[in-house]
């Protein structure tokens, strides 16, 4: 069963724009699209105001106009849409349960708006089941051809913990027929932090350099075999993760993070490498959870 793609459009021109790149995606993978627009009647207490029937035709309106935008330019797109009510954030991470990734949109290098004020976007990205797709680019620029643009990867940790952020830079460099950079930064680790075990382990294979490399090599290999058409470029590089990783991607044309699956006392988080990628890389970054 084909998992359809979820974007969550308001009428802004965030989210049209979210909602373009979310019509060019589903057409590369032949799946279906669905838009989503979140509405909840909370008269307010101006002295303007405006009553239930005219806010909800407003609501319809906007749905239906981005619907017919996208349906006029991607003829081949199987599209629904449909008026969630219910407040943005839950309404999103409710459509994200049935879906294959939700789609927002961003105002662009700084703070994340995603549908579309505030921390909504934040909370969606925190919280959903699913990959996350902030998206900042203007609407009906050209996409690139095959081969152009790469996709780039953060790949850190182990073989199990990091399948589910590959399968996702996999599927999306094979949609692309591009490159997929998958990138590792590594550091010293702090003094305290040396352990007999540890430095012995990095020792067989020539230092912690190429052991960083093995351990590229190792998560990478199920994947390469599972797509064998995908040309893969490895970057090992010492630093901080997210200075590597927004360097290695000042050209990708989708950057692709783990987020780890926990909450704090704050409610759910993102990390600091997802965190950074959201706020400054310059292109689409794709937030996906793992254990």
């Amino acid at each position: 069963m084909n998992r359809p793609l979820v974007v969550g459009v308001d009428g802004s021109p965030e989210s049209l724009d979210a909602a373009d790149w979310a019509a060019r995606e589903a057409v590369r993978r032949d799946l279906p699209l669905r838009l989503v627009h979140a509405w909840l009647w909370q008269p307010l207490d101006l002295p303007v105001t405006q009553d239930r029937e005219s806010a909800a035709r407003r609501a319809q309106d906007i749905l239906k106009a981005a619907e017919a935008d996208l349906a006029d330019r991607y003829p081949q797109l199987e599209l629904t849409a449909d008026v969630l009510q219910d407040a943005a954030v839950p309404a999103l991470l409710r459509a994200g349960k049935d879906a294959g990734m939700v789609v927002i949109g961003s105002r662009g290098h700084g703070a994340v708006l995603g549908f579309l004020l505030g921390s909504y976007g934040r909370q969606v990205i925190a919280a959903a089941e699913c990959p996350v797709v902030s998206v900042r680019e203007a609407k009906g620029a050209p996409a690139p051809g095959p081969g152009e643009g790469e996709v780039v990867v953060g790949q850190q940790g182990g073989v199990a913990e990091c399948g589910d952020v590959l399968r996702f830079a996999f599927e999306a460099a094979a949609a692309r027929d591009t490159t997929l950079r998958a990138v590792r930064a590594w550091s010293l680790p702090p003094i305290y932090a040396y352990s007999p075990g540890s430095m012995w382990l990095a020792d067989q294979f020539g230092g912690l350099e190429p052991y960083e490399k093995a351990a590229l090599e190792q998560a990478l290999e199920p994947w390469r075999q599972k797509y064998p058409e995908v040309e893969v470029v490895e970057h090992v590089e010492m630093g901080s993760g997210a200075e590597v990783l927004l360097s290695a991607a000042s050209r990708a044309e989708l950057l692709v993070v783990g987020r780890q699956v926990r909450q704090s006392a704050v409610g759910p988080r993102t990390g600091s490498v997802a965190h950074a990628a959201l706020h400054h890389a310059r292109c689409p970054v794709a937030v996906v959870p793992h254990v």
